[in-house]
């Protein structure tokens, strides 16, 4: 389950913060690792061999979670969340009252917070992220591979479809993972056995243009528009999910969607048009950072 941060404002027009998420009654403890992770301190966790610059700040982010129980579903751009429970019973029954990170959201929580590159959710479609910069295959085994590379297993490797864990590589044989319910975050020796699927390189591509700052929106369908209004020309729409360039913001027309409202609009210079701060997904209602218009 992705966490959405949506901005309000009061009728008097303070502008306040909301995060929705999946919530349990309890926080549970923080489970221990299972016996073949590898026992690691933060020191343990990191870059392992030469990195660029981006790939060591995305293997950086991961770590900074090491310790962070995992729950399935859990997770966000931001960080851990309560989970779900998971369907097939065992130890994640109750990750709906775990706060946490499965496989898939800590590393859309390093892509972002370490490079801003924007992953879709579910291991299956990361393996898939047409935004790749390389690709390799189990044959080829470890010597390719740079630290911040992601690794992939699948119960049919052949078939990116059918990838069910994803993990980041840090070098020399090791990987850090959010890797089962009644464990944490991770450092663990990668496991070429007959479901790795190979992995693919996320670093060295698409960065944010200068003078602006990256951020992802959230919902579907979300319009653009030629002026920072609802009446105004519509230039396009984004279908789902989208890393943003925001060049600078504006408070203009206020705008309500399931209940909250926002006054501030961003201007997105790769489209030319405005978008409504209240479908970008970050804790504040005013775009931190980011000069007014």
């Amino acid at each position: 389950m992705r966490r959405m941060n949506r901005t309000l404002a009061t009728a008097g027009g303070l502008l306040l913060a909301a995060t929705l998420s999946s919530a349990g009654t309890a926080v549970a403890a923080a489970p221990q690792p299972s016996s073949e992770a590898v026992t690691a301190s933060a020191a343990d966790c990191r870059a392992l061999a030469s990195a660029s610059a981006q790939a060591q700040a995305v293997v950086d982010a991961a770590c900074s979670q090491l310790g962070v129980p995992y729950s399935w579903g859990g997770g966000s751009i931001h960080g851990p969340t309560f989970g779900q429970d998971y369907p097939g019973g065992g130890p994640g029954a109750h990750d709906s009252q775990v706060r946490g990170f499965d496989c898939s959201h800590l590393v859309q929580y390093a892509a972002w917070q370490g490079a801003k590159i924007a992953l879709p959710e579910g291991s299956w479609n990361q393996a898939r992220w047409s935004g790749a910069t390389a690709r390799f295959t189990p044959a080829q085994g470890l010597g390719p591979l740079q630290p911040g590379d992601l690794l992939l297993w699948g119960s049919d490797p052949a078939n990116l479809g059918s990838v069910h864990h994803i993990a980041i590589y840090l070098g020399n044989g090791k990987m850090v993972e959010a890797r089962e319910s009644g464990t944490t975050v991770m450092v663990s020796d990668v496991r070429l056995n007959a479901q790795y699927a190979g992995a693919l390189r996320i670093t060295g591509g698409d960065q944010p243009p200068a003078n602006t700052k990256r951020f992802m929106t959230w919902g579907t369908d979300v319009a653009l528009r030629q002026e920072p209004n609802t009446g105004s020309a519509l230039v396009g729409r984004l279908p789902g999910p989208t890393a943003a360039d925001v060049l600078c913001q504006v408070h203009a027309q206020l705008v309500q969607a399931e209940g909250y409202v926002n006054d501030a609009w961003s201007y997105l210079p790769k489209y030319k048009a405005w978008i409504s701060n209240i479908y970008i997904d970050d804790p504040a209602a005013w775009l931190p950072g980011v000069p007014t218009c």
